[in-house]
């Protein structure tokens, strides 16, 4: 067997990383395996390679964030007195912080590219098995119930901006910006056919910005206009596709906003109104300390149970948006972390989107169009209460920084 290089180590880590994409929404256990890899690797050179801290220390704004919130939720939970369990989803912090030293190392950014969009065109093909073979209403994808539909066209559709940013990259043979390009195609296919409302809205802003950013940065205008023409093709052939459902899901929307009647909630928005009406009932009573987390759902059954709350969201356990969650959860401070958690990041990689290398430019904007996604689907929905998308998030917005901290001030030294 040939000796573990430096070289190899890093195309072995590279591969472990490129599967995380794709692992996370699979309801797997296969994925614990590069995850402990990367782990234990990040953790072996945070203590044995000093610009391998360095790279890591370029990021600590965006480290700090990430680690507020882990603080701020331990001590929510203890001050309320809930016990350990709510601390399962938030103590992935840890381990990701871990990972997120391999990307100090100059990973093999073919393999990650390639495994963005294996991950977006697996998926995107899952819904059209889901939809047309199956006959479901709204795919949900590989990891959940139908209940999971809203979140996983979030997720999709961040692996479309991705993979339609590796198929911009202006060093690709045609081949290969095809395959990322089909793959963004798929993908975008699989993620309307979710008919999610809310995901959609926020990523036609989102990858309109992306493109013009490209146009303008590149000065390739033709390039990205042939890419918004693709992207708006594509979702209008789904969208004519499905013409009756899409049509009755957007125009149910005036009617349930001009119908609503407090405690008699009907429809998906009429809900929303409900549950975030009794979020902001939480937060005046409550406005510094909240009910402490995951206290959403036994709040709205005690609601129902007195006649102050619809029928309608008695079986809800989180209010359908991440700003009124925390509001629920911790008050006004807690709703400040939340805001440092997406804001942070969002402004680091923002930044990093006019710097004169092109490799730093792409990745921090597909970060930064990350991190939108997750900003603007975050006002109608809970983002973070699954591990599927909560992983991608501090797996990208943790990685992907190391990564442009590495190629900003660290120069990279071979393995010992």
């Amino acid at each position: 067997m040939p000796p573990l290089t430096s070289e190899r180590l890093t195309w072995m880590l590279s591969w472990c990383a490129a599967s995380l994409p794709l692992g996370f929404a699979l309801s797997s256990r296969a994925k614990l395996l590069p995850m402990a890899v990367l782990m234990v690797a990040g953790v072996a050179l945070l203590v044995r390679r000093a610009d391998v801290r360095r790279a890591w220390w370029q990021t600590r704004w965006v480290v700090a964030a990430c680690v507020l919130r882990l603080l701020y939720d331990v001590a929510n939970v203890l001050g309320h007195r809930l016990g350990w369990a709510p601390l399962d989803l938030p103590s992935q912090t840890l381990p990701f912080l871990a990972v997120a030293a391999v990307f100090a190392l100059p990973l093999d950014r073919r393999i990650l590219g390639l495994g963005v969009s294996v991950a977006t065109a697996v998926l995107g093909a899952a819904c059209l098995w889901q939809r047309y073979v199956r006959g479901i209403d709204r795919p949900y994808g590989l990891n959940g119930g139908d209940w999971a539909a809203i979140e996983f066209a979030m997720y999709l559709l961040i692996m479309v901006l991705l993979s339609l940013l590796q198929a911009l990259r202006s060093d690709l043979s045609r081949r290969a910006r095809a395959a990322h390009a089909a793959a963004a195609v798929l993908g975008l296919y699989g993620a309307v056919l979710t008919q999610s409302r809310g995901p959609l809205l926020a990523f036609a802003p989102v990858c309109a910005l992306v493109l013009l950013w490209h146009g303008w940065q590149s000065r390739r205008w033709r390039c990205a206009g042939i890419a918004l023409a693709l992207v708006t093709t594509a979702m209008l052939a789904v969208t004519a596709s499905m013409q009756r459902e899409m049509l009755a899901r957007f125009r149910a929307v005036p009617h349930e906003l001009a119908t609503f009647v407090p405690g008699r909630a009907h429809g998906a928005i009429g809900q929303r109104l409900e549950m975030w009406r009794l979020s902001w009932r939480v937060f005046t009573a409550h406005p510094s300390t909240g009910l402490g987390l995951d206290q959403f759902g036994p709040y709205v059954r005690a609601a129902h149970a007195r006649g102050e709350a619809s029928a309608a969201i008695a079986g809800y356990v989180h209010p359908h948006s991440e700003y009124f969650e925390s509001l629920v959860a911790g008050g006004w401070p807690a709703l400040l972390v939340l805001a440092l958690f997406l804001g942070v990041p969002l402004t680091f990689f923002a930044k990093h989107m006019a710097d004169p290398d092109e490799g730093i430019r792409r990745t921090a904007a597909g970060a930064a169009a990350a991190v939108a996604m997750f900003d603007l689907c975050a006002f109608s929905d809970n983002v973070f209460y699954r591990a599927m998308p909560h992983s991608l998030y501090l797996f990208l917005v943790l990685g992907l920084a190391v990564d442009i901290g590495r190629r900003t001030g660290v120069r990279t030294v071979p393995i010992r």
